[in-house]
C-alpha cells in the first residue's frame, strides 16, 4: 500500500509552493483582531465547519481498525454474520465520509465566497470614493490585483488555511495514537522515516518558490504587453508605428520564457509527488518488513499489521502540511493587511459629517481667496500601488492658483484663458470638487461647496471635459449613466439638442449601438456631441467646459458649438476657450497667468488694456492669417 497523492498531497505541495519569506513581515498591529471581525458573520457556519472537520477526521482510523477486525476476529472464527456487518459497515462509513467531504467542501465554499464578496465589495466600494488624485497615482493593474489575488488569498485563512490545520492536527494526532496503541516500535520506525521524505521536499519547496516567483512576473509582463497592445489606443499606435514581426517575436519570447518555466515547475511537480509516493512505498515496505516478522513470531496479528499500512498512508501527508503551516497562515494574514492597506487610505475629499444638500437652480459661482497646491503621493497614494511611479515623491509645495477671487453671477458665462500650465484646468477641477482648496473657499449659490453632499454637488455641476470618455457600452447606456431615470423621449430630446439623433439613427442599432473601447467606434466630433447629450440629460444648473473643442476639426467644431450653445442657454458657465474667437460674447474673460488672475472683463475692456489678453488675442490671429491655409498671398495658379 503506498502513500495517497490526492488533495491532501496537493495541500502539501501548495505549502511549498507558496513564499517563505511572508515569515520575515511584521504584521501592523491589531490586523489579527480585525481579521476576525470579518469571521462574525459566518461564526456559526465557521463552527459547524469545524466540527464536521472533527468527525470526517476521525473517520480516518475507523476503517483500518475495521480491517483488523475483519483478518483478526471475523475470518479466524468463521463468523459470516460479523464479517457481512463489518463489511457493510465499512461501506456505509465510506458513504459518510464522502457525504461529509461534499459537505466540507459546501461550507468551506460558502464561507470562501462569502468573504470574498464582502471584501471585493468593500474595496470597490471604498476604492470609487477616492479623490481624482489616487487614481492618477495608482496602477490600474495593481487595484485590480488588490480586488482580486490579495482577496482571494484573505479568503483562505478561513476556508484552506484553517480548515487544513485543523484538519491535518486532528487527523495526524488520531492516526499517531491509533498507531501507536497497535504498535509503537512500527510507528517510530515510520516517523523515523519522516526526515528522508521532509529533507529533499524542502528542497523542492524552495526551487518551487523561485519557479513561482518567475512564472508570476513573467506573465505578468506577458499580460502587459497584451493589454497595452490590444486596448484601442494602443492598437492605433501598434498600427501606425509598429511592426507586426517585431511585436510578434518580443511576445514569442515572453510567451517562450513562461513556457520554460512552465515545464521546470511541472517537472518539479512530478519529482515532488514521485518523491512521496517513493517514500510511501519505502515506508509501506519497512512496515511490512518489521510487521511481517512480528506476526511470523506471533508478537502481531495480521490484522493489526494491515491496519498499521493503512493507517500510514495518512501519515505523512498532514505531517508534510503542517510543517509549512506558518508560511499558509501568514500568507493569509499578508493578504489581509494588503487588502486592509487600501481600506485605510481615506479619500482626501469626502463628504464633511454634517454635510447639507446643495439646492437646485438658478447658481452663481465664486472663488474666495483660493490657493492650491497639488496633493503629495504620500497623502492620496500607496507605495505598493504604484509601482514604478513612486521614486517620483519629490512633489513641488509651490501653488498652482495663488489668492484666486472671482464671482460668476447666476446665468452668466465665464472664460478662462491664458498660457498653457497657468492653472485654467485646475480652477475648474476645484468647481466640481475633484480636489478641495489648501485654503480659501469654492461657493455655489452661497453654499461652501466642501459642506455640502457631494451626490448633490455633483447634479447640479455638469462637466464636459477635452476627451469625452465613454464606457465600452451602448450609447443608451452611456446617456442612463448621467440620468438612469431618462425615459427614450428625453434621451432622444438631449441627443436632438446635441446634433447627434440624425447620426445616432442611421446606424442600424440606434441607441443600442455599443460604442466600443472609450468611444473609439466614434468620430471626436461624434463623442463629444454625445457627451453634451448627456450633460442635457443631467440638466445641471452650472456647466464647465475643458476645452471641449480643442481638438475639432472646422465642420466638428460648428456642430459642437451649436450643441454647446443649447447647452449653456440659461446656465451659470465656465469655459476654458482654446480659440478665443469662440469667447467673445462672454459676460466675463479671466486670464490666467501663473495661478493669479492678472486681468478680467469682457472681450472688448481687455482688448482696450492691451495687456496679456491682447497680446494672446493678436498673436492667434497672427497665426490664423499667416498659415498656408488661411493666406491672403495670391498662389501661382492664380
Amino acid at each position: 500500500m503506498t502513500m495517497s497523492g490526492g488533495p491532501g498531497a496537493w495541500m502539501a505541495m501548495r505549502g511549498y509552493m507558496t513564499d517563505e519569506s511572508v515569515k520575515n513581515q511584521r504584521l501592523a498591529k491589531g490586523t489579527v483582531r480585525r481579521i476576525m471581525s470579518y469571521a462574525s458573520e459566518f461564526k456559526l457556519l465557521i463552527i459547524g465547519y469545524l466540527v464536521t472537520l472533527v468527525i470526517d477526521s476521525l473517520l480516518v482510523v475507523s476503517q483500518p481498525l475495521l480491517f483488523k477486525r475483519i483478518v483478526d476476529k471475523a475470518i479466524p472464527s468463521g463468523d459470516t454474520r460479523m464479517v457481512t456487518n463489518t463489511a457493510l459497515l465499512i461501506a456505509l462509513l465510506s458513504i459518510t465520509d464522502a457525504a461529509l467531504g461534499v459537505v466540507i467542501r459546501r461550507m468551506q465554499a460558502t464561507i470562501g465566497e462569502g468573504l470574498i464578496y464582502n471584501l471585493r465589495s468593500q474595496v470597490f466600494d471604498h476604492v470609487q470614493r477616492q479623490s481624482i488624485a489616487f487614481f492618477t497615482r495608482a496602477q490600474t493593474g495593481s487595484l485590480i490585483s488588490r480586488l482580486n489575488n490579495d482577496v482571494v488569498g484573505a479568503q483562505r485563512a478561513f476556508t484552506s488555511t484553517l480548515g487544513g490545520v485543523v484538519g491535518n492536527v486532528i487527523s495526524l494526532g488520531v492516526v499517531v495514537s491509533t498507531m501507536a496503541i497497535l504498535s509503537w516500535k512500527i510507528t517510530l520506525a515510520a516517523l523515523f522515516m519522516l526526515p528522508v521524505f521532509l529533507i529533499p521536499a524542502r528542497f523542492m519547496g524552495r526551487k518551487m518558490q523561485e519557479y513561482t516567483r518567475d512564472q508570476a512576473n513573467l506573465n505578468s509582463v506577458m499580460a502587459t504587453q497584451m493589454s497595452e497592445r490590444f486596448n484601442v489606443s494602443g492598437a492605433l499606435l501598434m498600427k501606425l508605428f509598429g511592426k507586426p514581426d517585431r511585436e510578434a517575436e518580443l511576445f514569442a519570447d515572453r510567451a517562450g520564457k513562461v513556457r520554460d518555466v512552465g515545464v521546470r515547475i511541472a517537472t518539479a511537480n512530478t519529482v515532488f509527488f514521485t518523491a512521496m509516493m517513493l517514500v510511501g512505498s519505502l515506508a509501506t515496505a519497512l512496515v511490512y518488513g518489521i510487521g511481517g516478522n512480528s506476526v511470523v513470531s506471533g508478537s502481531l496479528t495480521l490484522g493489526t499489521l494491515l491496519a498499521l499500512v493503512a493507517l500510514l498512508g495518512r501519515l505523512y501527508v498532514p505531517m508534510a502540511a503542517l510543517a509549512n503551516v506558518r508560511v499558509d497562515v501568514m500568507t493569509a494574514l499578508v493578504s489581509f493587511e494588503r487588502v486592509f492597506e487600501v481600506l485605510d487610505l481615506e479619500p482626501m475629499v469626502q463628504d464633511a459629517p454634517n454635510a447639507h444638500t446643495l439646492p437646485r437652480g438658478s447658481s452663481s459661482v465664486e472663488f474666495v481667496d483660493v490657493n492650491f497646491r497639488y496633493p503629495t503621493a504620500d497623502e492620496v497614494s500607496l507605495a505598493s500601488l504604484e509601482g514604478i511611479a513612486r521614486p517620483d515623491v519629490a512633489v513641488s509645495e509651490d501653488l498652482i492658483l495663488k489668492g484666486v477671487n472671482f464671482t460668476a453671477q447666476p446665468g452668466h458665462l465665464i472664460a478662462l484663458v491664458g498660457p498653457s500650465g497657468a492653472g485654467k484646468t485646475t480652477i475648474t477641477s476645484l468647481v466640481s470638487r475633484l480636489f478641495d482648496p489648501t485654503n480659501g473657499v469654492v461657493k455655489i449659490s452661497g453654499h461652501d461647496i466642501s459642506r455640502v453632499t457631494q451626490d448633490s454637488l455633483h447634479d447640479v455641476v455638469g462637466v464636459v471635459t477635452q476627451e469625452a470618455h465613454m464606457f465600452h457600452e451602448s450609447i443608451r447606456s452611456n446617456l442612463l449613466y448621467a440620468n438612469p431615470e431618462a425615459t427614450e423621449e428625453q434621451m432622444w430630446a438631449a441627443c436632438t439638442d446635441a446634433q447627434i439623433a440624425e447620426m445616432i439613427r442611421d446606424m442600424p442599432q440606434g441607441l443600442d449601438t455599443v460604442v466600443g473601447d472609450r468611444g473609439h467606434r466614434l468620430s471626436g466630433g461624434e463623442k463629444q456631441r454625445l457627451s453634451i447629450a448627456r450633460l442635457l440629460l443631467k440638466a445641471p444648473d452650472v456647466v464647465v467646459l475643458d476645452e471641449a473643442t480643442a481638438h475639432l476639426d472646422s465642420e466638428n467644431e460648428a456642430a459642437v458649438q451649436e450643441a454647446l450653445a443649447i447647452a449653456l442657454k440659461g446656465r451659470t458657465s465656465i469655459v476654458i476657450a482654446h480659440r478665443l474667437s469662440t469667447i467673445r460674447q462672454a459676460d466675463q474673460i479671466l486670464v490666467i497667468d501663473d495661478g493669479e488672475v492678472v486681468e478680467q472683463g469682457t472681450h472688448e475692456q481687455l482688448m482696450a488694456k492691451a495687456g496679456l489678453y491682447a497680446d494672446l488675442h493678436n498673436r492667434q490671429f497672427a497665426e490664423v492669417e499667416n498659415s498656408p491655409v488661411f493666406s491672403s498671398e495670391p498662389t501661382e495658379s492664380a
